[in-house]
């Protein structure tokens, strides 16, 4: 059984399951490592919010990488970036409000862990490798996998301009939120042009 196969045979249930439990495991380590590892100013600082700067550099820096990935949705055979159907089995049933709330939970997690945590103690290189490591399913995907890694340093780089977490979250929230909206959108076509009956 290949992985696509093994993803749709998993419930709704246990996928969401599988990825609540993911992102709770992130938020307890981003805590549990960062009261060993940082001090107070430190956690002060990556938190400060300024709105020009989030919305000018997370903003801007999510629309470069959406327009390189719908580019290479549009340009690149499809088997180059299937990610063997999870993406599609998280988000093609959700309502609009749920893929809100997953996409900041997960931008959220991975971001206060990698470039909050991780990163202000491991640097921007080694940091970028376990992020992308955390996606192992596109190990065997070398386009997907630089991808994630390139994303990875570009978030990362963000971080160490700014110095602001609220603006790679804000970037992660962005890229994942569209890509998400975009695969629900495609599931409502589909399901339409087959004279199916879509889930709300």
């Amino acid at each position: 059984m290949n992985q696509r196969e093994k993803v749709q045979a998993m419930s709704d249930r246990e996928i969401l399951f599988h990825l609540y439990m993911t992102q709770v495991l992130l938020l307890v380590a981003s805590i549990f490592i960062a009261v060993f590892l940082l001090d107070w100013p430190t956690v002060r600082q990556m938190w400060r919010f300024d709105f020009q700067e989030v919305v000018l550099y997370g903003g801007g820096g999510a629309l470069v990488v959406l327009a390189l990935d719908f580019l290479m949705m549009r340009y690149l055979p499809e088997s180059w970036y299937d990610d063997g159907g999870i993406n599609e089995k998280i988000f093609q049933t959700r309502s609009f409000p749920h893929l809100i709330w997953l996409c900041s939970l997960i931008a959220f997690s991975e971001e206060w862990l990698f470039r909050g945590v991780l990163q202000t103690d491991l640097g921007l290189f080694l940091t970028s490798l376990f992020f992308a490591l955390l996606h192992v399913r596109y190990v065997t995907k070398p386009v997907l996998f630089l991808m994630v890694v390139l994303i990875s340093f570009f978030l990362g780089y963000l971080y160490e301009m700014t110095g602001s977490l609220w603006v790679t979250i804000f970037a992660h929230f962005l890229i994942d939120f569209v890509l998400a909206v975009h695969i629900r959108l495609d599931y409502l076509r589909n399901a339409s042009g087959n004279g199916g009956e879509p889930h709300a």
